[in-house]
């Protein structure tokens, strides 16, 4: 990932979750992940994704809160009461991640019992534009 890319990224996140707070730094050991860092917490990763030709990015988030509080962790986390998460028809393992009405991303159970999740965003190259 290039300095740029990290800045664009850092921006990104910075507007979809609503919080100033969130750095993207590079993975010292590895030049194709960043670390994703609220304060002084890492709370992410992102990696490049050229696999289909075009450059992408895959945000990764661990959760570990069960499915009855997770819309007030995240809430809280980010400091943002736009964030909402929105059942996905039939499926029960799974919640889509809004902020206000723009989709961010989907949230999935890591174990049957619901309670640890993995947040999960497909960034594009053209949600990198700035605004």
């Amino acid at each position: 990932m290039e300095k740029g890319e990290l800045r664009k990224l850092q921006a990104f996140l910075r507007r979809s979750f609503g919080n100033d707070d969130i750095r993207v730094a590079l993975d010292p050991k590895d030049t194709e992940t960043a670390a994703v860092h609220l304060g002084e917490r890492k709370i992410a990763t992102i990696s490049v994704d050229d696999e289909d030709g075009d450059r992408s990015f895959a945000y990764e988030m661990k959760i570990p809160v069960g499915r009855e509080v997770l819309q007030s962790y995240l809430r809280k986390l980010f400091e943002n009461d736009a964030l909402t998460i929105v059942a996905r028809g039939r499926k029960t393992d799974s919640v889509e991640l809004n902020s206000g009405g723009d989709f961010l991303g989907v949230i999935s159970a890591d174990d049957a019992k619901l309670s640890t999740f993995t947040l999960q965003m497909a960034i594009l190259d053209f949600d990198l534009e700035e605004e």
